[in-house]
């Protein structure tokens, strides 16, 4: 195990969980080796996924804190499991009637006095690994995506503390989505079955198109001739260009929706593109392009903020 995982991560004990999200995320960006080639930067990456991957879960943190470092040695029911030991829930408690014996447990991570597990499951159950298998524990990680590689889906290969992983990645995966690679979490004691991985999705921000749900928002720029003629123009999107008809009198703010242009949903309907209308000026008019704007200055009686 790592070093104290609050130390590791950078917080104290009491933080909260947005607070070890966010300390995570910055050692995560740090030290992930895809980016940096120090030779100590892999380890450290490691250490703060451990420790997130702990103390992201409001359960494993309370039996971390519980128990510190050998938390993962203790089983689930290990209260119900001192409990009938010590005569049952009428049988006096821990040390009281029946028998049973007082458990002391040390000041946690760091602390001194810590438990000797095996030697106290050995008494109560009866010997070394009287108390079964245990299954191994979830994990989650996070998947950092572009747009467009969310928008295409496909295989990827994923490096994560020191193992490879090949990423199916479905078509039209949403921010904060789960992918789930089974079997390949925690590993699980003796015969017991490993847990599961799970990779939360995070869709990096995007110089262009922003997301909500399904829907994709871009803008789309035209001149004022457009605006007040009408044109068809090119727009982008994550799958290349399309083709969308500005109607004429289309003032900025204007959205025109393309139908199904948005995420891909394979259990249901895609969701639509909007092209936000940005009327232009020229922004170093020619000579002669002032002339024009003079003229139509002159002869147009439209005043935009006396209309409605």
């Amino acid at each position: 195990m790592a070093r104290d995982y609050y130390e590791a991560l950078g917080v104290p004990r009491g933080a909260a969980a947005d607070e070890i999200q966010q300390a995570y995320r910055k050692l995560a960006r740090k030290y992930h080796p895809d980016v940096n080639k120090d030779p100590t930067a892999e380890d450290k990456f490691k250490e703060a996924n451990e420790a997130y991957q702990v103390l992201s879960d409001p359960d494993t943190r309370k039996r971390y804190d519980r128990f510190g470092a050998d938390f993962r040695r203790v089983p689930e029911d290990y209260d119900e499991r001192v409990r009938a030991s010590a005569g049952g829930y009428g049988g006096g408690g821990y040390g009281g009637g029946g028998g049973g014996r007082r458990v002391h447990f040390g000041h946690g991570v760091g602390g001194e006095g810590g438990v000797d597990f095996e030697d106290l499951f050995g008494q109560m159950f009866g010997g070394g690994g009287g108390y079964g298998p245990i299954p191994g524990a979830d994990q989650e990680a996070e998947l950092e995506l572009t747009l467009e590689e969310a928008y295409r889906g496909g295989k990827r290969t994923l490096r994560l503390d020191g193992r490879q992983y090949d990423v199916d990645i479905p078509a039209g995966v949403l921010d904060g989505q789960r992918i789930r690679l089974a079997g390949q979490g925690g590993r699980g004691n003796g015969d017991a079955p490993p847990g599961d991985l799970y990779l939360v999705v995070r869709i990096k921000p995007h110089s262009r198109f922003r997301v909500q749900g399904r829907d994709i928002y871009v803008d789309l720029p035209i001149s004022p001739w457009e605006a007040v003629l009408g044109s068809t123009v090119v727009v982008p999107t994550p799958g290349g260009e399309a083709k969308v008809k500005v109607a004429p009198g289309s003032s900025t703010g204007r959205k025109l929706r393309l139908r199904g242009e948005g995420m891909p949903n394979s259990r249901g309907a895609n969701g639509n593109l909007y092209a936000e209308i940005k009327v232009m000026v020229p922004p170093k008019p020619t000579a002669r392009e002032r002339e024009l704007f003079e003229q139509l200055a002159t002869e147009s009686n439209f005043d935009p903020r006396k209309e409605t």
